[in-house]
């Protein structure tokens, strides 16, 4: 069979608009998905273990919340609770692994039941303080281990705020020696807990609103919080005498913030850039915020009648060699909490050899 020239031509002609077509069809498509993701927005709940709007722990999550909305111009809304408005204080691991919430607002060691090596991501005592802890979360490996931890959860976990070198706690007694910790309820959680158990006390594991009643109704003989800005807002100056340091329990304790894996995976990348930014962003500011803000709620608690004491050298020393003995049994009784602190204790010994002749070397010269 035989085609015309001017029937072939037409052929081709008609052929060659077909693809043309479809090929701006695909690409009209294309552009409308990608408008699409681009105009999706997401509402999550973020509980936390913290009071509403507590100075510094409470406000973080807040400011959180604020930066991704605007950072997101609105695609991103995060609805910040406080303990018990949602789940308890102690709940907020659960609830988020579950899905019941989002996002979490906490400290790792917190969830030291759940998982021994936790409080690696809090503090360890004797250990790594923020300016260290920074380092090693994000340029030593921290990250990655603490996502892997976590990863049986169903959780994505990250840094979100930092409150600096602690106090050592609030008594009603004076401590003269390691003999004076028996018998004592204290609130101190993570391993801190557990080194002042075995220094002869019972350590008891409450959410920061528990801790100024269980004082003043003697449910608790002594406490360990955070710092002069929080211990002043709480008011333990009123049920508590005398205030110790150094806080060796929690010399660089991390915040963190939790995320339900689905949730997280379901993000654009560009708003996963945006929550990791905007968390880096609290991370930083919560430590600004405390170390600015400690040094006059200190003279505050001081003018109030509070005793400022120092822990006796031996009491510290004693309590130096408990450390190592528990974080040694711990290691031996705990896979990943040895894989963790392989990583930990080699970043912790390379940051004090380079800070003694850096941060201590300067302190030296500066308060001589």
């Amino acid at each position: 069979m035989t085609i015309s020239v001017r029937t072939f031509l037409s052929v081709v002609l008609s052929t060659a608009l077909i693809i043309i077509l479809s090929a701006c069809g695909g690409s009209d498509n294309s552009s409308t998905q990608g408008a699409a993701a681009e105009q999706q927005t997401f509402k999550w709940k973020l509980v936390t273990t913290w009071p509403k709007n507590f100075p510094g722990l409470g406000v973080a999550p807040e400011n959180f919340a604020t930066l991704v909305d605007r950072m997101s111009n609105g695609r991103l809304k995060v609805k910040v609770y406080a303990a018990g408005e949602i789940v308890p204080a102690l709940e907020v691991f659960s609830a988020v692994s579950s899905g019941t919430a989002e996002m979490g607002h906490g400290a790792a060691y917190y969830w030291k039941g759940k998982i021994p090596a936790a409080p690696f991501f809090t503090s360890v005592p004797f250990g790594l303080n923020a300016q260290e802890m920074n380092g090693w979360l994000h340029h030593g490996g921290g990250l990655e281990l603490w996502r892997e931890l976590y990863a049986p959860f169903n959780l994505v976990p990250m840094a979100g705020g930092n409150t600096g070198i602690q106090m050592g706690g609030w008594f009603n007694k004076e401590l003269n020696s390691i003999d004076d910790f028996k018998g004592l309820k204290m609130r101190i959680p993570g391993l801190g807990g557990e080194v002042f158990t075995r220094a002869g006390g019972t350590a008891v594991n409450m959410p920061g609103g528990e801790i100024f009643t269980s004082l003043q109704t003697g449910v608790i003989d002594a406490a360990e919080w955070v710092a002069p800005y929080n211990d002043l807002a709480f008011g333990f100056h009123n049920v508590a005498k005398y205030y110790y340091y150094p806080g060796w329990q929690e010399p660089g304790p991390t915040l963190e913030l939790i995320i339900n894996k689905s949730a997280y995976d379901s993000l654009p990348d560009d708003l996963v850039a945006i929550v990791e930014a905007a968390a880096r962003t609290i991370n930083q500011d919560m430590l600004d915020k405390y170390t600015s803000r400690n040094n006059a709620a200190l003279i505050e608690l001081e003018k109030s009648g509070v005793e400022l004491r120092r822990y006796p050298d031996e009491v510290i020393k004693r309590l130096r060699e408990t450390a190592q003995q528990v974080m040694a049994e711990n290691v031996a009784n705990d896979a990943m909490f040895k894989k963790i602190y392989t990583s930990y204790d080699a970043y912790r010994q390379q940051v004090i050899a380079y800070h003694k002749i850096s941060e201590e070397a300067y302190f030296d010269i500066r308060n001589d």
